[in-house]
């Protein structure tokens, strides 16, 4: 009798109609876009790392290419942001939308001002000299790697800010439900992380 209540059971929740995990059909959507993107942008990151070391010319020293200080300052930022992120979808989960929408609000400032840390830092390097396919400081991949890598993540986060100010307005006016605010946290959090490894693994290594 235990065993075929217990077959039912997983029949029911594994059968169709359900979910499994407890997840949405918003919130696995949303995964498996963070997972795929997260593999592109692991492949770019591995395509790096061979032009890297298949270069005959050595690579340049970054520290005297950029200026790691404003770069870890921009790494801060962004990271603040994913905490205010978090702020912001506690409170839409506890119901409170005034903080919610607030603190929506103070991530799109910190992803504002990441993005224009990274204008002055692409404007810095092109006066420099860095172009596509040449830069002033020894292997030509150098420029490449450093515009597709940081020009694809910033697009990131240009399109994150943007959707986190549509859940802002909709918040505000109570027409986003706190799963909103998560899947555009769910979002945010990835895009912050994935900085973390750029910042690593381009600046620092």
């Amino acid at each position: 009798m235990h065993d075929g209540s217990h077959a039912a059971t997983l029949e029911a929740h594994w059968g169709g109609g359900a979910s499994p995990f407890g997840a949405t059909w918003q919130k696995t959507m949303m995964w498996i876009f963070i997972v795929t993107d997260g593999l592109l942008f692991s492949g770019l990151l591995c395509g790096y790392g061979f032009l890297r070391m298949a270069s005959p010319i050595p690579w340049p020293v970054r520290s005297e290419v950029f200026s790691i200080p404003f770069i870890a300052l921009m790494t801060f930022i962004l990271i603040s942001s994913s905490a205010t992120m978090g702020s912001a979808v506690a409170a839409a989960r506890l119901g409170d939308r005034r903080k919610a929408v607030l603190f929506l609000w103070a991530t799109i400032l910190g992803g504002a001002a990441f993005l224009g840390c990274q204008a002055y830092e692409w404007s810095h390097v092109i006066h420099e000299g860095a172009r596509l396919a040449s830069n002033p400081w020894g292997a030509p991949q150098f420029g490449a790697s450093f515009f597709v890598l940081t020009g694809f993540h910033g697009s990131h986060v240009f399109s994150g800010a943007v959707i986190l100010l549509i859940t802002a307005i909709r918040s505000g006016l109570g027409k986003t439900p706190p799963q909103g605010v998560e899947m555009a946290g769910l979002y945010w959090h990835f895009v912050d992380l994935v900085w973390v490894f750029i910042f690593t693994l381009f600046y620092l290594v």
